[in-house]
């Protein structure tokens, strides 16, 4: 027993070049689900395990595959180069996420097993053409697989041995349930099966009959989250929606949150009157937009990840509402549109190295709680997620603590030990920034951005090659102007921090004066035109003709 509790990678009887790889990503111990999942998966079973987000289920089912892989090609008869392991996933992001983790994985290996990600429905045609080389392992939305399924760009029925659905509690509320069901008529009878999910529910069990066959159970975590040792979660209540507004400001202006945090709020509306108020302070954040294309949103969330923000404004409306049954979301709440439903924001996407989580709205759901909480605290690194409450919303809030807590009756979500009286200073700056916020500053902002993807699109660079005049009628419209900035309201005085915190502030940087033949020098670079003096005489150089 005591051996099976110390298993490492180097006991599993890996590939070395798995083992390699695995150690270039620094990975010294398998985690919990790592350690159970891969033993049994390469004993042949299916596999239906639990555990809660950022604890490693990617690895725990890539590893196996490509340990099978290499094994058939190494010991078995040669046969033909076939597609022999699908992943199934519910977002574009988690399979670009899922293609890079099983490609990391397989780099010593990389001649011998190649990998495809046939989630993006813009690139139809090359992908076709890349299907046909008949990669080892395919990873897409069950859409996207069910299109060249039934295009025959794709065939699985005599060549699947492996088949892996990653989130599976997501599949159904994406409304995947019919494409699921026919996706399976083009696999064969007998296959390996691996279900991956954060949670057990109807979705999950529906799931287990059609695809498993005698599967071994993994429920390796009684509480979803990781303990108070690692995750502190946090309540605070505000009495209104601007304390709200102010205390946000004051947490970030004032550093009382450092590193990287991600902002949850409830509608795409919301994501931008954020930004927009938070960019009257020079706080600079993004909003991570389902409308934009998937390219767009990769780059942003690699931005966040490299440290160019350090603030990600998300809403997971369209992701973790109640589930529909058999047709795609069409509008989330209040109107908003989810106008690529496969696009997801709360689950599964690999944001690094996030310090805390902030519940701006509190979630809809218990889940949606769980899985905005498990963006952080991910691995070993700590974390910490504060949530604000409105008093009519403490009842809801209660309920999510009673899901947290389970049998342990203890209070979950702490108190945040905070006097809004040490920041009412503040107060006349919120409201004024609050007021540039206006409904027609965030159309203007979600059509700036708009616009900027229209011309900087690959798919339109031929189209405006061939209708000049529409490319430079975009570039010269009207300027958007999405709020007026205030450049004051990015300087705190000192007057106004509390006197606590006056050491968490940084200073702001005075401009030096310059000297009055600084100031002539500077001024004659910048102004060429400028007249001056030579010898007694004053003269004034004139413009060159153009």
């Amino acid at each position: 027993m005591e051996d099976s509790e110390a298993l490492g990678f180097e006991h599993m009887g890996l590939d070395p070049r798995l083992l390699q790889a695995v150690t270039d990503m620094g990975w010294s111990r398998p985690t919990l689900i790592q350690e159970k999942a891969i033993p049994l998966a390469l004993e042949g079973k299916d596999l239906l395990a639990r555990a809660r987000t950022g604890s490693g289920k990617t690895a725990a089912y890539a590893i196996p595959m490509l340990q099978l892989l290499l094994h058939r090609k190494a010991t078995g008869p040669v046969v033909e180069q076939a597609v022999r392991g699908l992943v199934l996933v519910p977002t574009k992001e988690l399979a670009r996420q899922a293609q890079s983790m099983i490609q990391q994985l397989a780099t010593y290996c990389a001649r011998d097993v190649r990998v495809a990600n046939v989630s993006a429905a813009e690139d139809s045609a090359s992908q076709r053409a890349m299907l046909m080389e008949k990669p080892d392992v395919v990873v897409g939305t069950p859409s996207r697989i069910l299109s060249h399924l039934q295009q025959d760009s794709l065939k699985l029925r005599d060549s699947l041995e492996l088949l892996v659905v990653d989130e599976a509690d997501l599949l159904f509320s994406f409304g995947f349930e019919e494409e699921l069901k026919s996706l399976l008529c083009h696999l064969p009878r007998i296959y390996q099966a691996f279900l991956m999910s954060a949670t057990f529910n109807e979705d999950v069990q529906a799931l287990k009959e059609l695809v498993l066959h005698n599967p071994v159970t993994l429920k390796l975590q009684e509480s979803q989250l990781p303990g108070p040792d690692q995750l502190q979660q946090f309540q605070v209540v505000c009495e209104t929606e601007e304390d709200k507004f102010l205390l946000l400001y004051a947490l970030l202006k004032l550093s009382l949150i450092r590193g990287k945090s991600l902002l949850f709020v409830n509608t795409l509306e919301r994501s931008y009157r954020l930004r927009l108020f938070l960019e009257q302070f020079s706080i600079p954040t993004c909003v991570l937009n389902g409308e934009l294309p998937l390219r767009s949103r990769c780059h942003i969330i690699s931005q966040f990840n490299q440290g160019f923000y350090d603030c990600v404004i998300a809403t997971d409306a369209e992701v973790l509402g109640a589930p529909v049954k058999g047709k795609r979301r069409g509008r989330g709440p209040k109107g908003d549109k989810a106008s690529d439903p496969e696009a997801g924001v709360a689950r599964g996407i690999d944001f690094h190295h996030v310090s805390a989580v902030l519940n701006f709205d509190l979630p809809p759901t218990p889940e949606a709680y769980i899985h905005r909480a498990g963006r952080t605290a991910r691995a070993n690194n700590p974390g910490i997620v504060l949530t604000f409450v409105l008093p009519p919303e403490q009842s809801h809030l209660g309920k999510i603590e009673e899901l947290l807590s389970g049998e342990n009756r203890g209070p979950i979500l702490l108190p945040y030990q905070f006097r809004m009286e040490e920041i009412e200073g503040f107060r006349y700056r919120c409201r004024d920034a609050m007021r540039s916020v206006t409904k027609q500053a965030i159309r203007e902002a979600r059509l700036k951005e708009i616009k900027e993807e229209l011309l900087h699109s690959e798919k339109l660079k031929t189209y405006f090659e061939d209708n000049p005049r529409d490319l430079q009628l975009l570039r010269h419209d009207l300027p958007l102007h999405p709020a007026v900035v205030k450049p004051h309201l990015g300087h705190v005085p000192d007057y106004l921090v509390p006197p606590a915190l006056r050491g968490l502030v940084r200073p702001h940087k005075k401009r030096k004066k310059l000297s009055s033949c600084r100031k002539a020098r500077r001024a004659k670079s910048q102004n060429p035109l400028r007249s001056f003096k030579h010898k007694g005489k004053k003269f004034r150089p004139t413009a060159k003709p153009s």
